[in-house]
């Protein structure tokens, strides 16, 4: 960053809840650091379905604190640009990854230093900036269901940002995975060795063709018949995942304690170690300018997309509604 340029704060916000067309690009007060806390310029963060669902509306009970003008977002990368007092761990010009509770889809930010990893130099932006909540929750999944070493999983929606860091973390511990997904995801799936099953009526049939040796595990990302699947499969209660233990995982995550905070952290910085060699790869299917959040929540919310959909705080060219991750990536690090 130039000596002399200025930051500009932006921060995506939604003062009522509604579809995307509620989201709007504010400017705001540039953030300052606290004791313990750091600020960061922005490079790329990733968007996530529970900020959607948030959004919608979907959680009035109590679950989620909304205050209009509210503002969303986990996941980010980018390079820190003033630490508060008592910061050691990162210095001035320090590129990290980390989270942040329901404001990271901003141009700058202010968190907690105890919320940020050292970015490896071999993690692009956009990866990094993508890696937390979809990580988090696969994480805990596959540990929940206890996969090890020659056993077969299932996961739906295996081709999504969640399910195919699920497939990858199982395969890691040894495991064969079974994806159930559509056929137009079926050549991805291959290409990281899952298995592809397609849904539909008749889907447990389907897997045993594929595990004639039977089920050890299921996670399910998809929310909809995989309980009675799994039934059929006989897989044990205790090690079938549901959506709803995700859902937990994560709104635990966009609003969490100080405790809560230190594990994620510890997930966070196992993950991007297991990125930067290449252990888990992760899929960029949509690399949006910041300005182009509404396109990049509509595209998320058709469910279509393979892998992570993130947005880049520095477009190259506006007129993009995705752009591929090494153009921006490049423009990104001139800039920097």
């Amino acid at each position: 960053m130039s000596p002399t340029r200025k930051l500009q704060a932006r921060s995506v916000q939604y003062s009522r809840f509604g579809g995307v067309d509620v989201l709007e690009i504010v400017d705001v007060p540039t953030p300052k650091a606290g004791p313990g806390e750091v600020v960061v310029e922005v490079m790329a963060a990733g968007i996530n379905h529970i900020e959607a669902y948030v959004r919608q509306g979907k959680y009035l009970d109590g679950e989620v604190h909304v205050e209009f003008p509210q503002t969303q977002g986990s996941d980010f990368a980018g390079i820190v640009r003033e630490v508060g007092e008592g910061v050691t761990s990162f210095a001035r010009g320090a590129e990290v990854l980390g989270h942040a509770a329901m404001s990271s889809h901003a141009t700058v930010i202010v968190v907690p230093a105890g919320n940020l990893v050292a970015k490896p130099p071999a993690l692009s932006w956009e990866l990094a900036g993508s890696l937390f909540l979809a990580g988090l929750a696969a994480e805990e999944a596959v540990k929940t269901v206890h996969i090890s070493e020659g056993e077969t999983l299932v996961t739906s929606a295996a081709a999504g940002g969640v399910g195919s860091i699920v497939a990858q973390l199982a395969m890691l511990r040894g495991a064969t995975v079974i994806g159930t997904c559509g056929e137009r995801n079926f050549d991805y799936l291959r290409q990281i060795n899952v298995k592809p099953v397609v849904y539909g009526p008749g889907l447990a049939d389907r897997i045993r063709q594929v595990a004639p040796k039977g089920v050890s595990a299921y996670i399910d990302n998809f929310g909809k018949d995989d309980r009675v699947v799994a039934d059929e499969l006989g897989v044990a209660p205790g090690r079938f995942w549901s959506s709803a233990q995700r859902r937990a995982v994560e709104l635990k995550a966009i609003r969490p304690t100080p405790d809560d905070s230190v594990e994620q952290t510890r997930t966070l910085v196992k993950l991007a170690g297991l990125a930067a060699d290449r252990s888990l790869d992760i899929l960029i299917s949509g690399f949006y300018p910041f300005e182009k959040v509404q396109d990049a929540f509509d595209d998320l919310e058709k469910r279509h997309a393979r892998g992570k959909i993130v947005l880049g705080m520095r477009p190259v060219d506006n007129s993009f509604h995705g752009i591929t991750r090494g153009k921006m990536r490049d423009a990104q690090e001139r800039q920097a």
